[in-house]
């Protein structure tokens, strides 16, 4: 059943077209993920189907009897009522229905009713109606809901009593988000939920959403997170909207595949139009061939000519280092961090050495930014020892931007630091940030979030550092963006430590991973999926008895696992059979075809031309097909056996 449809969505501010006739389609049970560049107007059309916007153009139709819930990025709440009373608000009706059920319940055992059959046998029989309906509803759990909402967005039993407006904003977007979940609406229409949201927390809201009931739309740069949990994927570029099914990764495999093949098969065309156009010009003018040419020049005519597919205009850049440091980077001793005197951790022991890469993580609070921001001089130590290593140029990261000045241009804030640079230079730099003509005479306070985290990345590229220390850096970038960063720190030739919450992000640089916590930190070698294993692991063996069954479940589950691994080896690979053969024939078909365009016969027969010509661009289709089928299975086999 469709639950939500558009069709031909347009929305233009001023002269600029953010949608372009965009339409989508939500069934029941969907989970839907919506992505694009920054600026793409993934929030406006968000605001559209949850009808706070009207579109230019276009409808937007929802199945009647379907409630849609709608989370803003940057929700909060402001409210003098307790969070629990908040998050009861959501579900009044359900509280009237039971005040409703409890007073028919008083009257049924009034002794009085007793004594009059008639009247009793009717609030009977509607108590028996409404409290099939409270219970088909969720009457009978909406409290145990609510508090298990609760406890998985971190609002403890402390916490429910505690007034909403004392809360802090990431508190009040968390609980913006709880509201929400415990309201239940059958389609959740969510922008950037994420935010805010410490790795435990995030992990929760997960599980979450994969058992939740009703359809999702979900706008994230968390690419782990659309991973988890959608099974088609939106994209709105230059206006439009195009699915994919699968998830973020395989959305982004897709993706790059299609754009690949889409610029061979222009390049290939454009190839066969220059012979034919030199054929035409070499013969057109000689009596015993002008025959020939005259049939290519009105064949030729009759080509569906391709466009060029638009290049993507990502970021571009790449780190390097200025000269390599020592062996021992950084070493901490016994360090204490913290604010005014009060510590937030203490004991903190760590080594790091020359190309590592290490991720922090911890819960909201632990002090994964002081720690770095101390690490990296900006704070002084409550206790402790730091010791640098030999040749060590630090350059940090900050995730507020804090170190960039508001009234400033782009252009000068790079400039200023980097003055031994030519404009040219400058100039170029920024445009492989994305900042082009009047961009850089924009100040610093009129930029957006993701264009601050660019420009502060660009003036940290330019350091040439050998230790990059990195608090958040891919919070406001976009997903095109985070991949450039990703591709990069992975060639870089320093020392990387760095915060995330992006798990992406964690997975694809992190070697080793380290816990903070207010007793210290641990260690654990591995990306991040390796250290919450390792961790379940840990936490399985704290419990004394409950070690050995962990470890027989995982076990079991490993070698349940490498069962079905090996099953769909075999198919993929019986799949990967059958694609060669089938290119193998579908390209001598090709090969013959284009033999019987060069007989006279033919090309002196301008319908049969046409025809040949039209099977050939059939058989092309068909063979591109297959060779995107052949390279995905093959690409599938191979992450398979790894």
């Amino acid at each position: 059943m469709v639950v939500l449809q558009t069709s031909g969505i347009s929305k233009t501010y001023g002269v600029r077209s953010v949608l372009d006739r965009a339409s989508l389609t939500l069934q029941a049970g969907e989970r839907a993920g919506l992505v694009g560049p920054n600026g793409a107007g993934k929030t406006t059309l968000l605001k559209i189907l949850a009808g706070q916007l009207q579109p230019d153009g276009g409808e937007v139709s929802k199945s009647a009897g379907v409630s849609l819930g709608y989370l803003p990025q940057g929700s909060i709440i402001s409210s003098g009522s307790t969070v629990m009373e908040e998050m009861l608000l959501v579900c009044r009706d359900l509280i009237d229905q039971e005040d409703t059920l409890r007073e028919l319940e008083r009257r049924m055992g009034d002794p009085g009713l007793a004594k009059d059959p008639r009247t009793f046998s009717q609030v009977s029989e509607e108590y028996a109606t409404l409290s099939e309906d409270f219970r088909i509803r969720g009457g009978y759990e909406f409290r145990a809901n609510i508090k298990a909402v609760l406890n998985g967005l971190n609002f403890g039993e402390e916490y429910h009593q505690r007034v909403v407006d004392t809360l802090s904003g990431g508190q009040k977007t968390r609980l913006a988000l709880a509201r929400l979940l415990a309201a239940r609406p059958g389609l959740l229409i969510l922008d950037e939920p994420t935010n805010h949201l410490d790795l435990e927390t995030l992990s929760w809201v997960e599980k979450y959403l994969q058992s939740y009931p009703g359809a999702i739309l979900v706008v994230s740069h968390d690419r782990y997170f659309l991973d988890s949990l959608v099974g088609s994927v939106h994209e709105l570029d230059r206006g439009r909207l195009r699915r994919y099914t699968g998830n973020y990764s395989q959305f982004a495999a897709l993706r790059a595949e299609q754009a690949r093949l889409a610029l061979k098969q222009f390049e290939r065309q454009q190839e066969e139009i220059a012979r034919a156009e030199d054929f035409i010009r070499r013969n057109i003018a000689r009596a015993s061939t002008t025959g020939r040419a005259q049939s290519r020049q009105k064949a030729l005519e009759k080509v569906e000519l391709l466009e060029k597919p638009a290049e993507f205009k990502g970021a571009r850049f790449s780190f390097a280092i200025e000269r390599p440091s020592s062996r021992e980077v950084l070493t901490v001793k016994n360090l204490a961090v913290g604010y005014g005197g009060q510590a937030l951790c203490r004991g903190i022991n760590l080594n790091l050495e020359r190309g590592e890469r290490v991720a922090l993580v911890g819960p909201n609070g632990a002090g994964k930014s002081t720690l770095l921001k101390t690490l990296a001089g900006y704070l002084r130590p409550l206790g402790g020892h730091i010791l640098t290593g030999t040749n060590v140029s630090l350059g940090y990261y900050d995730q507020e931007q804090s170190r960039l000045s508001g009234e400033t241009t782009v252009l000068e804030e790079l400039w200023n630091r980097y003055p031994h640079m030519d404009e040219k230079d400058v100039r170029g730099v920024l445009g492989s940030f994305l900042f082009s003509g009047d961009d850089v005479f924009k100040t610093v306070s009129q930029l957006s979030g993701g264009e601050k985290a660019r420009l502060s990345l660009a003036v940290l590229m330019l350091r040439r550092a050998n230790l990059l220390v990195l608090d958040e850096p891919t919070n406001h970038l976009d997903v095109y963006s985070r991949e450039v960063l990703e591709e990069s720190l992975a060639d870089y030739g320093g020392t990387l430590l760095f915060v995330s919450h992006d798990r992406y992000f964690l997975n694809k640089l992190a070697g080793r991973v380290i816990e903070i916590s207010p007793a210290g930190v641990e260690s654990y070698t591995g990306n991040y999926d390796q250290f919450l294993a390792k961790r379940v692991r840990r936490d399985a063996q704290a419990n004394g008895n409950g070690a050995a069954s962990a470890e027989k479940e995982l076990a079991r589950e490993a070698y349940r696992r490498e069962k079905e691994a090996q099953r769909l080896r075999e198919r993929m690979e019986r799949r990967l059979a059958d694609l060669e053969k089938s290119i193998e024939e579908t390209e001598a078909r090709i090969a013959s075809l284009e033999d019987q365009t060069y007989r006279p016969e033919v090309y002196q027969n301008l319908d049969l031309l046409l025809e040949k010509n039209t099977d050939l661009e059939k058989l092309r289709s068909l063979l591109q097909s297959l060779y995107l089928q052949w390279e995905s299975a093959t690409e599938e086999l191979s992450c398979q056996s790894q």
